[in-house]
């Protein structure tokens, strides 16, 4: 029988890790010894209020009734990094979202030509599904153009939460620490601007210019947590800034930095999406991101960024604020389609039923397809989009339906699927189409290596959510195929998620 309360399996985790170390005669390497982690003890002692958005997964939908299956782009890395901190604090996983799991890593997917007509590329591979031989597993990636577009300068406006509860290690002195990376790589094209927020909310800092770095880090290490949360009144008049400094044909963007736990003023998500919708309009951004731990409010920052036009990454590390705000810079200052959403067709006559695995919370109505106003995920230049849907193949019937593939006899076509597109240039209202027809030549018995490793982070993300999809999935499948798809891993990131892998099996 599964115990429902994690910090039992927490506490025993660690008193078995602690007997081994001692019988060893060594001691394991540690979270702990990072200086933003607390005392490993608290984890036990302290009874988290983290707040998460658990979707249902989306189950098996027939074809012949729903042949249709739309979703937003998602490019938000958050989950995982937040996963890692809860392996690495030998905690049992909460909010975990598998696309932001395969999201994380980068996939050697073609990027378009300088002169290309869309600012990505479609890449489709289908295998046989690694947890389930009877079923195959497509895989979906859009890879968007490595290009920076023509900007005029970065308007960027730090909004920093100081409220008590981020007197953490792990939260202010690290958000410090990881601002002051980003600070370094400004320049004087850059404008920066700082509000910060806690029963009520100040601006430290109006228009420096990106280059005056002293002044900038002077500001930063100055910042104390003290006093209770006010963000919305924080979100407003970071927007005011944004919009006062505005840069036309720049990036205009707000950068949310906290713990999510608002208590004074507007806090329900509903009342900060509505504040955020009505700024998104003027052309500014925001992004978010998390800190700390025990009070973690990730729902909260995931619909602010998600209605901002904007990203979530959570951060952990000081490694991960590297990779977050320096070597990923471009993909979250630089879009380079909006609203870009996924629709697949599926051909009857080849594919009986389909799962698509994760996006639970970035599904959407058929009609929301081709629904300009329906806002949707945004890509960055870089960003790269995976997706998978697990497949249950046809005998052989045939049908009819009143989209593409019901134009003739399903038998006609040996089309898996078509992957459409829609996306809009940055400003533009207008949304274009692009259609990817899936034939049966995209199957093949040797996947590639990105298919290889995203495929074993999905299967590990199915395990941690202790999916009833997860048929044969095993932790020795999933360390296997990552280990056999490691490829060149410049960064260590696929080396890091094997580790992690393995602590996550030593936790059960």
């Amino acid at each position: 029988m599964k115990t429902k309360n994690p910090w039992i399996i927490a506490g025993i985790a660690a008193i078995v890790l602690a007997l081994a170390a001692g019988c060893s005669g060594g001691s394991p390497s540690s979270p702990y010894e990072d200086p933003y982690y607390e005392d490993e003890w608290r984890y036990e002692e302290m009874d988290p209020q983290e707040e998460y958005n658990n979707s249902e997964e989306t189950p098996f939908k027939n074809v012949a009734t729903s042949p249709l299956s739309t979703f937003s782009s998602d490019v938000d890395t958050a989950s995982y990094s937040n996963m890692r901190r809860q392996i690495n604090a030998r905690q049992a996983p909460q909010g975990v979202r598998i696309e932001e799991l395969v999201n994380y890593f980068d996939y050697d997917y073609p990027a378009p030509s300088k002169n290309a007509e869309h600012p990505f590329t479609v890449t489709t591979e289908v295998a046989d599904c690694p947890w389930e031989p009877s079923h195959q597993l497509a895989m979906i990636g859009v890879q968007a153009t490595r290009s920076i577009p023509t900007s005029a300068g970065n308007n960027i406006v730090f909004l920093i939460d100081v409220s008590g509860s981020m007197e953490s290690p792990n939260k202010l002195p690290l958000l410090i620490d990881s601002f002051s990376l980003m600070v370094g790589n400004l320049t004087d094209t850059d404008v920066v601007s700082i509000v910060t927020y806690a029963g009520s909310n100040k601006i430290a800092a109006d228009s420096i210019p990106g280059s005056n770095h002293k002044e900038l880090l002077g500001i930063l290490k100055s910042l104390k947590a003290g006093g209770s949360t006010g963000g919305a009144a924080g979100i407003k008049t970071a927007y005011e800034l944004a919009a006062k400094n505005f840069i036309e044909g720049g990036n205009n963007r707000v950068i949310l930095a906290t713990d999510g736990d608002f208590n004074v003023g507007p806090s329900t998500d509903e009342q900060l999406i509505s504040i955020i919708e009505e700024r998104r309009a003027l052309g500014i951004y925001i992004s978010v991101l998390g800190f700390g731990a025990y009070n973690l409010k990730d729902s909260k920052m995931e619909a602010i960024a998600d209605h901002g036009n904007g990203n979530y990454a959570y951060i952990d590390t000081l490694n991960e604020a590297k990779k977050v705000l320096v070597d990923e810079f471009d993909s979250t200052m630089f879009v380079v389609a909006q609203d870009l959403k996924l629709q697949v067709e599926f051909n009857g006559g080849v594919v009986e039923q389909y799962r698509l695995i994760g996006y639970n919370n970035r599904r959407l109505d058929d009609e929301d397809f081709a629904n300009d106003k329906k806002d949707a995920g945004d890509v960055g230049a870089g960003h790269s989009v995976t997706a998978f849907y697990e497949l249950i193949l046809t005998d052989g019937a045939s049908g009819t339906s009143e989209h593409k593939y019901g134009e003739t006899t399903w038998g006609d076509s040996t089309d898996y699927f078509t992957v459409s597109v829609r996306y809009k240039n940055p400003g533009e209202e207008t949304s274009i189409l692009v259609e990817n027809p899936v034939a049966d030549s995209a199957y093949t018995k040797n996947p590639s290596v990105n298919f290889q490793f995203a495929s074993a982070v999905t299967e590990f993300g199915l395990i941690l959510i202790d999916s009833q999809y997860q048929s044969q999935a095993s932790i020795g499948t999933v360390i296997s195929a990552a280990s056999a798809a490691v490829g060149e891993d410049p960064y260590g990131l696929r080396a890091e998620f094997i580790d992690l892998v393995k602590a996550y099996e030593r936790l059960q």
